[in-house]
């Protein structure tokens, strides 16, 4: 059943809200849990459409999408294989006021309106439509490196942290790993073949617990920011407080992505700024392969919501003191120096000479896990 509102009406839509059900693993309800406010929310006479649902061959969650509008899926031939997407023009042409878009992380298959599900959520909340979306936390960029070193498995499918960040509300769908773990083996999640592997693998009960732990602390991050932003309205004296303004220097190596994402929890939590930060000698040409990493270092900044800027420089702690001073920097992020001990001895440490004419700049030293 359709709802039409006046061509009046969406002409003038501002930005449609976003709520996300965040959870830490497959299985722990999200997608159950979105569909089942969509029912009450139709009962309540509300106009939503299923965008795209992914039920991955679960009875439950299939016989909740019976009844609910659902917008045809994209049908495209990838590779001599035929795929499903959802169809964003659809979505937006039938203008409903709640649009259900499952699994934010997803990659789309070439040939989609965009590259991953999030921007085609980010263009239908442009259109004035309320989105519902869900997310497990070990997408989110800022955390990648964290959820290697828990699970061993480096997530290729990332999402920026600005969606959560912006996102009007964020509920947590939490359940017990044992809970999980019990859902696992009766073949609530995946099929009953694909079991014993994902015991030995990715859903071991640390993992899981670590995870969850992750989902919470993200959870209580975006509760923080609600109330920053409430107390910065109301003019409450405390919300005012000098932001940390953090600078995080990088060469172009892969490791500067472990840095960086370091820096963005540093700035974060503070409810800071940061700058990714690199400094060129004068004249110098670096091989292709670097100039490569440069652009996704900046990518990868930008994704986070921060800036980068390239430096000039004979000395490159002279170079960043410099600009410390003159964006009144309060944290500086490095990497451990490549250099060996003689080296240092004999050139000087670039960390010892910053630290010495940085004045009351906080610095942090992150260490290289993957060298030891």
């Amino acid at each position: 059943m359709t709802h039409p509102e006046s061509s009046l009406q969406h002409e003038y839509r501002k930005r449609g809200q976003h709520k996300i059900f965040l959870g830490y693993a497959p299985g722990v309800g999200k997608t159950y849990t979105m569909l089942a406010e969509a029912h009450r929310r139709v009962r309540r006479g509300e106009d939503v459409v299923v965008g795209i649902v992914e039920t991955h061959g679960r009875v439950e969650v299939a016989k909740l999408t019976e009844g609910l509008e659902q917008i045809p899926r994209k049908v495209l031939d990838y590779r001599g294989t035929t795929f499903e997407e959802m169809d964003t023009a659809a979505v937006i042409a039938r203008k409903p006021q709640w649009a259900l878009v499952d699994e934010l992380a997803h990659t789309n298959i070439p040939g989609t309106r965009h590259a991953k599900r999030w921007q085609s959520v980010l263009e239908i909340l442009d259109a004035g439509i309320n989105v519902i979306s869900t997310v497990n936390v070990q997408h989110f960029e800022s955390l990648n490196d964290t959820v290697f070193e828990i699970t061993g498995v480096r997530v290729r499918e990332t999402l920026p942290d600005s969606i959560i960040d912006e996102a009007d509300e964020v509920v947590l769908v939490d359940l017990t790993p044992l809970a999980l773990l019990n859902r696992l083996k009766r073949g609530d999640v995946y099929a009953l073949a694909k079991v014993p592997t994902a015991l030995q693998h990715f859903f071991r009960a640390g993992n899981l617990s670590a995870l969850r732990e992750l989902a919470l602390r993200k959870t209580a991050e975006e509760v923080d920011e609600q109330l920053r932003v409430y107390m910065e309205e109301q003019r409450i004296e405390e919300a005012w407080r000098t932001k940390e303004r953090v600078i995080i220097c990088v060469t172009p190596t892969v490791t500067a992505t472990r840095l960086i994402r370091r820096g963005y929890q540093v700035a974060r939590r503070f409810s800071g700024v940061f700058w990714t930060v690199f400094v060129r000698t004068p004249g110098a040409m670096l091989p292709p392969r670097e100039e490569e990493m440069l652009q996704e270092l900046q990518e990868l900044t930008r994704n986070l919501g921060g800036e980068m800027v390239e430096l000039e420089g004979e000395s490159v702690a002279d170079a960043i003191v410099r600009f410390a001073r003159e964006h009144q920097a309060t944290y500086l992020v490095m990497g451990q120096s490549v250099r060996s001990r003689l080296e240092e001895i004999l050139r000087g440490s670039v960390i010892t000479r910053i630290m010495r004419h940085a004045g009351q700049l906080d610095v942090l030293i992150v260490s290289d896990s993957d060298t030891g």
